[in-house]
């Protein structure tokens, strides 16, 4: 059996690629799939899908359980639905941004779209990620998840939440006061530097989910700069953990 694996693995390398036992450690997508057995989730709302990467990874790692994809873009939505077609349990909900209020906004459009955000880009982003540039705007309708979301949590007993909404998060958060209770795990890009004008940086991130009686389960690599190295996201993984009484 040793021998077959080092065969294989030879020609792997031969062709370029490397074959690795999956671990927590080295796979972010395995790491997040542990979490989601461990804490049986069984309902994702997925607020900033632009066309729908995160749930590919998630329907990828084995996850079978319902997703509800939030997006405000146009052109991003539609992308989105067309991935989603043919999948019973991924429902797309129609094009809406996820904030604190209802009503309508208008969104800035990055050249590279799952930069786009409501929030003015700084220079530290723009300048650490080429083709990330605003290039245009476009208005949406605005709801928060306790107006839109209970009608998707009505069946389930795990829901986790994952926000990727580039700086937007306290928003999504303000208007999810409700459900907030209800949710077994978060997952939140934060941010150590500024990279949108107004928005809360990783300590206050931390510190706001640890209040709502979450525990910080796992950081994984997010957005570095190609330039120097420096570490200028991460996303974080939060789940509510039974207290043991000790």
């Amino acid at each position: 059996m040793n021998v077959f694996r080092s065969w294989i693995k030879k020609a792997f390398r031969g062709a370029g690629l490397d074959v690795r036992r999956l671990r927590p450690e080295t796979s972010s997508a395995h790491q997040l799939r542990l979490g989601f057995r461990t804490f049986g989730i069984d309902l994702v709302l997925d607020v900033g899908a632009n066309a729908g990467q995160f749930g590919k990874e998630l329907r990828a790692f084995g996850y079978e359980g319902d997703i509800v994809s939030f997006e405000p873009l146009s052109q991003a939505h539609a992308r989105l639905s067309a991935v989603a077609a043919g999948d019973a349990r991924w429902h797309v909900h129609p094009r809406t941004a996820i904030g604190d209020q209802d009503g309508e906004i208008e969104i800035n459009i990055a050249g590279n779209s799952f930069s786009s955000s409501v929030l003015p880009m700084l220079a530290a982003h723009s300048e650490a990620a080429k083709g990330s540039a605003y290039v245009g705007r476009e208005k949406a309708p605005i709801a928060s998840l306790d107006a839109v979301a209970q009608q998707y949590l009505a069946n389930c007993e795990h829901p986790f939440l994952k926000i990727d909404t580039q700086g937007f998060e306290a928003h999504v958060l303000n208007g999810a006061a409700r459900i907030l209770p209800r949710l077994r795990g978060v997952l939140c890009e934060l941010s150590l530097v500024p990279l949108y004008e107004g928005q809360p940086l990783w300590q206050d991130m931390l510190a706001r989910f640890d209040a709502a009686g979450f525990t910080l389960w796992a950081l994984q690599p997010g957005f570095t700069h190609q330039r120097d190295g420096r570490t200028l996201q991460v996303d974080a993984i939060f789940f509510r953990v039974p207290s043991t009484g000790a």
